[in-house]
C-alpha cells in the first residue's frame, strides 16, 4: 500500500536584538524659556517602536512636548528647568528592547528684557565721548556683556598755536618754529611767510636766518576727515649783525 508521509512544520520565531539607542540633540545648550530643541532616538531602525522617559517617568501630556508620528523624535518648545531632562529613549520589538543613556540639557540663563536702556543717545558728541562702549544684559543668574564698540569722534582742527623761542633774531642764528592744533585725526600743516608758501610739515627750521626772513609766519592746519581748516600767524623780526645789541644774545 502506498506510504503516506506526514510532515509537521513548526513555526520558527526569529528574534532580532535591537541596537543600543542614543539620543541626538539639535541644541544641548538652549536659552531658558525661549529656544526649541529637537531630540531624536537613533539609529533610525525599521520594525521597532520608540518610547521616551523624562526623569525616569513617561512623558506627561503637555503643549511643550510633541512627538513625531513614529515617536522617534521629540520636540521641546521653550525649554525650562522642568523639561530639561534627563531624557531616555527605548527601542523595542516583540522579542527585544534596549535603553539609551540619559541626556540632560544645559540651560543658559534667561535674558532680561533690555527695556528703555537699550538705546544710548549722545547729544552733541564731543571728543570726551571717544572710547570703547559696551552694553550689558542682566538676567536672573548673571549678566551677558557685549563686545566693545569704539566710538571715534572726529573734530577740529582748533586754532593752531605757533611755538617760537624768541620774537627777535640776529642774522646767522637758527630759527625753529613749531605748530600744533588739536584735531582728530591729526591735522596736516603748512607754513607761509608773508602769504607765500614755504613748506609742509608741523615744524619749520632755518639754519641761518637773514634779514630777508623777517616777516609774518603763518601756520595752517587742515583736517582731511572733517574738511575743516584753521590758521594763525606770528611776526618774526631779524636784525643785521650791526644791530645785534637790539636783539640781545640767544644761546642754543
Amino acid at each position: 500500500s502506498p506510504c503516506t508521509l506526514h510532515i509537521t512544520w513548526k513555526e520558527l520565531l526569529l528574534t532580532v536584538e535591537t541596537p543600543k539607542p542614543y539620543i541626538s540633540s539639535s541644541n544641548l545648550n538652549p536659552r531658558e524659556g525661549t529656544e526649541t530643541v529637537i531630540l531624536s532616538c537613533d539609529p533610525d531602525t525599521q520594525d521597532v517602536s520608540y518610547l521616551w522617559w523624562i526623569n525616569g517617568q513617561s512623558l506627561p501630556i503637555s503643549h511643550k512636548l510633541q512627538l513625531s508620528e513614529n515617536n522617534r523624535t521629540l520636540s521641546l518648545f521653550g525649554v525650562t528647568k522642568d523639561t530639561a531632562g534627563p531624557y531616555e529613549c527605548e527601542m523595542k520589538n516583540p522579542g527585544s528592547s534596549s535603553h539609551s543613556d540619559p541626556v540632560t540639557l544645559n540651560l543658559l540663563p534667561k535674558l532680561k528684557q533690555p527695556g528703555e536702556n537699550r538705546i544710548l543717545i549722545l547729544d552733541n558728541g564731543t571728543r570726551n565721548d571717544t572710547g570703547p562702549y559696551e552694553c550689558e544684559i542682566w538676567g536672573q543668574v548673571g549678566s551677558t556683556p557685549s563686545d566693545p564698540v569704539t566710538l571715534d569722534v572726529l573734530y577740529g582742527p582748533h586754532i593752531p598755536s605757533i611755538f617760537a623761542p624768541f620774537p627777535y633774531y640776529r642774522s646767522g642764528e637758527k630759527l625753529y618754529l613749531y605748530c600744533f592744533a588739536d584735531s582728530n585725526p591729526p591735522a596736516e600743516y603748512s607754513w607761509t611767510i608773508n602769504g607765500k608758501f614755504l613748506k609742509s610739515g608741523q615744524d619749520l627750521f632755518i639754519r641761518e636766518i637773514t634779514t630777508k626772513h623777517s616777516g609774518i609766519y603763518g601756520c595752517s592746519a587742515r583736517n582731511s576727515a572733517t574738511g575743516s581748516s584753521s590758521s594763525t600767524s606770528k611776526t618774526i623780526k631779524v636784525s643785521g649783525p650791526c644791530h645785534g645789541h637790539l636783539a640781545g644774545s640767544h644761546s642754543w
